[in-house]
């Protein structure tokens, strides 16, 4: 956690699954918090003033995954200031939830995909696994398919190991939900899922991440504040993937519908 002039910026998802030392994670909340001034400092007097050497900040950058310190700093840039300003100016009425907003990220092929994988499995099992926030959003889904006739079973953080090994054979889709797309649980599931040859579908924010990149099929929705890991400020990113979840279950039903008529 990081806090700035009274902005609280979490830097978690950042460092999550980087192998940073100690002494890294202090070099990358000094550049955070400091962002206006770094690039005119420099590596060197960053590396000063954290009582380290210029290489440290160059390795930092490189385990991060950027090419050097400049990249890392144009690619912390937006992400930064984007977190203060949700942070700083005055809160009106939420934007509106708008259905061309989910085709900025996805496609109806996406959709149908989805519905054709998951949606018409028979025999085998929908499992959905989520921690966290994102967990809620999980057991909304899970409720929503099993009134709908769907064999679902449902696991978070909390739950043992078992509840997903133990019935890997007769689970036929895994669905995941990761705000961030960075928690490790979620991406060691899909792991073991595409071991065993289980279509993987990933909910995440639209942003890069390794969530997305490991799914079979990705939704990505538009997340209001990318560095809130903690889900303190006002969002509804959450909103969105439930009212996606909803419009995805409407397409179901014409198809269905269409299909009894043209029986």
């Amino acid at each position: 956690m990081n806090e700035s002039d009274g902005i609280v910026i979490d830097i978690n998802k950042l460092i999550q699954g980087k192998n940073l030392t100690e002494l890294d994670v202090q070099v990358l909340n000094y550049i955070v918090q400091n962002i206006d001034t770094v690039l005119y400092k420099g590596v060197r007097e960053i590396a000063k003033e954290n009582y380290t050497s210029p290489a440290t900040v160059i390795r930092l950058s490189k385990k991060l995954g950027y090419t050097g310190f400049v990249d890392m700093y144009y690619q912390l840039v937006p992400l930064v200031n984007s977190a203060k300003l949700q942070q700083t100016e005055i809160i009106g009425d939420f934007p509106e939830i708008r259905l061309q907003d989910f085709f900025e990220y996805n496609t109806m092929e996406e959709i149908e995909l989805f519905i054709e994988k998951v949606l018409h499995l028979r025999q085998n099992f929908i499992f959905i696994y989520a921690t966290g926030f994102s967990a809620i959003v999980a057991e909304y889904l899970y409720k929503k398919l099993l009134v709908l006739g769907k064999k679902t079973i449902i696991a978070s953080g909390t739950d043992s190991i078992g509840v997903f090994e133990n019935n890997l054979e007769d689970i036929g889709a895994l669905v995941v939900i990761s705000k961030s797309g960075e928690t490790q649980q979620v991406i060691d599931k899909l792991h073991a899922a595409k071991e065993h040859n289980i279509f993987t579908v990933s909910f995440t924010k639209e942003t890069d991440n390794r969530t997305a990149e490991i799914a079979d099929l990705a939704f990505k929705l538009f997340d209001n504040n990318k560095l809130d890991d903690r889900n303190m400020l006002p969002n509804i990113f959450f909103p969105r993937l439930v009212t996606l979840f909803e419009y995805i279950l409407k397409v179901h039903f014409e198809q269905l519908n269409k299909n009894n008529d043209e029986e």
